[in-house]
């Protein structure tokens, strides 16, 4: 079935199992509404498939870009701001983040998609949005995050967000809902390379926002 997943793992090492700690959100075909569950209840490995757009690091200390924010001024989400502030003191580079960071405060738009692919092809991104399913969840949410500045030749998805909670709403995260009111608290940490894992060959822009 299709869902949201909402990726935490930690690989296995030398005397340590693997531990997945993953989310995912599918719509309840009892109420239509956000079922989240946690990935290692329901399997015992860590596969998915369709997209994902992962940061993995070594999991050392070391130094990291906080963030934070109160009051969204603008039309943009907290991800799609960071991206663009990346792209414009350094236009001539492709950077990318990773991390996490916490709604704190506020309310959030957020699809899921239906567990069933569309029965004819989504050709637009007003096809994609009338089949997706969306919806208002509430803070606190905990988001994992991925942004390029810009895509540096590769077709890549420049920014990927999804959510989690501990009150059971989650999905795909666009944007929040009550600027006057949001609050942000972010952990981010550069990328020091990009890969890109079977790209497809035949490509468009339809349903990446």
């Amino acid at each position: 079935m299709n869902a949201e997943l909402v990726p935490a793992v930690l690989t296995e090492a030398e005397g340590r199992p693997a531990v997945n700690s993953s989310y995912y959100s599918s719509i309840n075909p009892a109420d239509g509404q956000c079922l989240q569950e946690k990935y290692s209840d329901k399997f015992s490995d860590c596969n998915f498939g369709l997209l994902g757009n992962l940061y993995a690091c070594e999991g050392q200390p070391g130094k990291v870009i906080e963030v934070r924010a109160k009051k969204r001024t603008g039309v943009h989400s907290l991800v799609t701001a960071l991206r663009n502030t990346l792209e414009g003191h350094y236009p001539d580079k492709s950077l990318a983040l990773g991390g996490t960071f916490i709604i704190q405060k506020g309310k959030a738009k957020i699809h899921i998609m239906p567990r069933e692919f569309s029965v004819c092809p989504l050709n637009t991104n007003d096809e994609v949005n009338n089949w997706l399913k969306h919806f208002e969840v509430s803070a606190p949410l905990i988001c994992q995050s991925v942004l390029v500045s810009k895509d540096p030749g590769l077709d890549l998805r420049v920014e990927h967000t999804h959510c989690f909670s501990h009150h059971g709403e989650g999905g795909h995260y666009y944007i929040d809902t009550t600027p006057d009111s949001v609050e942000y608290l972010g952990y981010f940490m550069p990328a020091e390379f990009v890969y890109r894992i079977d790209r497809p060959t035949e490509t468009n822009e339809v349903g990446r926002d």
